[in-house]
C-alpha cells in the first residue's frame, strides 16, 4: 500500500494534558495525607498536590507516585528501585521495558513539575501527520510506524533498532510501545505523540514523501 506523507508539525513538549484526571490528582492529595482532599475545587487539586508531594523526600514521593500508578505491573522491588533510578537517570528513556515509558514520562514529570527540577526533565514529540491516499478503517500503531518510516534518515534510532519490522520481514508487534497515543484530527490527519527520545524533527530526511508500507506475511 503506497501512502503519500506530508509531516506539517512537529513539536517538542514536557508535559501531556490528557494523562492525569482530576480524580487521579484526588486520589493522589488522599496518598499524600492531605486532609480534607474533597473539599478543594477542581482547579485547586493539581497546586495543593504539587505542593504535597514537595513536602516528602523526593525517592519517598517517587515511590508513592509509582505505586498508586503501576503496582498491577512493577513488584515493591521494582518500584523502590526505580524510585531511587529516577532521579539520576531518564527512565521514560531508559527503562528495559518500553511498554512502560509513556506512563514512566507522565510520573517523572508530575514530580519534575513539584520539585522544579529535582528529576530529569524528559520531553515528548506531537507529530501532525498528513496523507492523500485513504487510510485504513483501523488504523494502527504499526500502519503509522511504516508510513513514518518513509521519511526517516537511515542512522535513526527507529531504523537502527526496527529495520527488518519497518520492512514487514519481522512482525512489529512493538508498534505501540513507540506510538504512545494517535488520534485523527480529520479524515486525512493524524496526530501522533511518541517520546522525542524515538523522534523528532531532525530524525527525518524528508518531511513530504512517497513511501510503501508492507505487511508482514506469516506464511514466508
Amino acid at each position: 500500500m503506497k501512502q503519500n506523507v506530508k509531516i506539517t508539525d512537529v513539536k517538542t513538549v514536557n508535559e501531556l494534558n490528557f494523562y492525569w484526571y482530576e480524580q487521579d490528582y484526588l486520589q493522589l492529595l488522599e496518598v499524600f495525607d492531605f486532609s480534607n482532599a474533597s473539599e478543594l475545587k477542581d482547579s485547586e487539586r493539581l497546586e495543593y498536590l504539587l505542593m504535597a508531594i514537595a513536602d516528602v523526600d523526593p525517592p519517598e514521593a517517587a515511590q508513592l507516585v509509582l505505586e498508586y500508578k503501576l503496582s498491577d505491573q512493577l513488584n515493591e522491588g521494582q518500584i523502590q528501585n526505580l524510585s531511587h533510578q529516577m532521579l539520576e537517570d531518564k527512565v521514560a528513556e531508559e527503562y528495559p521495558d518500553p511498554a512502560l515509558h509513556f506512563d514512566l514520562f507522565n510520573i517523572n514529570q508530575l514530580l519534575y513539575k513539584a520539585y522544579n527540577g529535582t528529576f530529569l526533565n524528559t520531553e515528548a514529540s506531537i507529530l501532525t501527520v498528513g496523507y492523500s491516499a485513504p487510510l485504513p478503517s483501523e488504523l494502527t500503531s504499526e500502519f503509522l510506524m511504516k508510513t513514518l518510516a518513509g521519511g526517516l534518515k537511515e542512522n535513526s534510532l527507529i531504523m537502527r533498532l526496527f529495520e527488518d519490522q519497518l520492512n514487514g520481514n519481522e512482525p512489529f508487534g512493538d508498534a505501540y510501545k513507540v506510538i504512545w497515543h494517535f488520534k485523527k484530527v480529520d479524515d486525512s490527519t493524524i496526530e501522533i505523540i511518541t517520546s522525542r527520545y524515538w523522534l523528532e524533527e531532525s530524525d527525518f530526511a524528508q518531511l513530504e514523501y512517497e513511501t510503501e508500507v508492507i505487511e508482514h506475511d506469516e506464511r514466508n
